[in-house]
C-alpha cells in the first residue's frame, strides 16, 4: 500500500509542489489550502505523515500538531512543519506541540526527498526513537563565567544529552556549542538544564535555535535517523 500523506499549506503553489514531490515518491498525497477541512480529515483519517504551514488562518500548523498529538489517529504520525520563519521561538513552540521536523522556506526537493525518507523508514518507531539519535560530537555548554567541554551521547533537533567532566544544576540557562563537523562552522544554541544523571552528563532542552544552525542539525541528524531505522527494519527481518 502507498504511504498516506496530509499536506496543508493556505499557499497553493506550496501545496503543488509538495504534492508533486511526494507523488514522485510513491506517496498518495491529500493536499489542502483549508486548515479547517484538514482537521477534519485529520480526526477521521490514519496518516504516515502530515505537513502543515506553519501560519495559516485558524487552526493554524501548531495548533494542527497539538490537536493530532492529544487525541485520535495521528498521536504518533510524523509531523513535519513548513516555515519562512526566523523567529526560533516559533520553532520551540512547535515542538512542544508536537512536530518532528522542519522545512524551511523556499523548499528544497532534496531536503523534502530526504525527510519523506526518514518518515518512510520511521514511522512504525516510538516518538522518541523518531526524534533522538546516538552520536557524538564536540560539545562545549557556558553558564555565566563557568565552561564545561565534552560530548554528546544522544541528539536530536531539540535536545541532547551531554556528556562532560562535571554538571550544572538542573534549569540553569545555558548556551550550547557543538561541532557536528570537523572544519564547519559549529552551532549554537540556548537551552537549559533539563536534568541531571550523576555526576558526568546532563540532559539539555534546546529553547533558541537560529534558522541556519536548525537546517545545520537537521542536514547532520537526518541521515542518521535513516541508517538506524533501516537497520532496525533489517534486523526485524532476519
Amino acid at each position: 500500500m502507498n504511504r498516506r500523506v496530509l499536506v496543508v499549506d493556505d499557499a497553493q503553489e506550496v501545496c503543488e509542489l509538495v504534492e508533486a514531490v511526494l507523488t514522485s515518491a510513491g506517496m498518495d498525497v491529500l493536499a489542502t489550502t483549508d486548515s479547517q477541512q484538514a482537521a477534519a480529515h485529520m480526526a477521521r483519517e490514519k496518516f504516515d505523515a502530515v505537513f502543515l504551514d506553519v501560519r495559516m488562518p485558524e487552526p493554524d500548523g501548531i495548533e494542527l500538531a497539538r490537536r493530532a498529538r492529544s487525541s485520535g489517529f495521528n498521536q504518533k504520525t510524523p509531523i513535519v512543519m513548513i516555515t519562512g520563519d526566523v523567529d526560533p521561538s516559533v520553532q520551540k513552540r512547535a515542538f512542544e506541540a508536537g512536530a518532528n521536523f522542519f522545512l524551511y522556506k523556499p523548499l528544497d526537493r532534496r531536503r523534502l526527498l530526504r525527510i519523506v525518507r526518514v518518515t518512510q523508514g520511521s514511522i512504525q518507531q516510538e516518538r522518541r526513537r523518531f526524534h533522538r539519535v546516538g552520536v557524538r560530537v564536540r560539545a562545549s555548554v557556558e553558564c555565566g563565567n563557568v565552561r564545561l567541554d565534552g560530548s554528546t551521547l544522544d541528539m536530536s533537533l531539540n535536545g541532547l544529552l551531554i556528556q562532560s567532566t562535571a554538571v550544572l544544576p538542573q534549569d540553569s540557562k545555558v548556551v550550547v556549542t557543538l561541532q557536528l563537523k570537523p572544519g564547519l562552522p559549529a552551532v549554537h544554541a540556548v537551552g537549559r538544564v533539563a536534568r541531571v544523571i550523576g555526576d558526568e552528563c546532563m540532559g539539555i532542552e534546546l529553547k533558541q535555535v537560529s534558522q541556519a544552525d536548525s537546517e545545520r542539525m537537521q542536514e547532520f541528524l537526518l541521515p542518521l535517523i535513516l541508517a538506524a531505522a533501516e537497520e532496525e527494519a533489517a534486523t526485524l527481518q532476519k
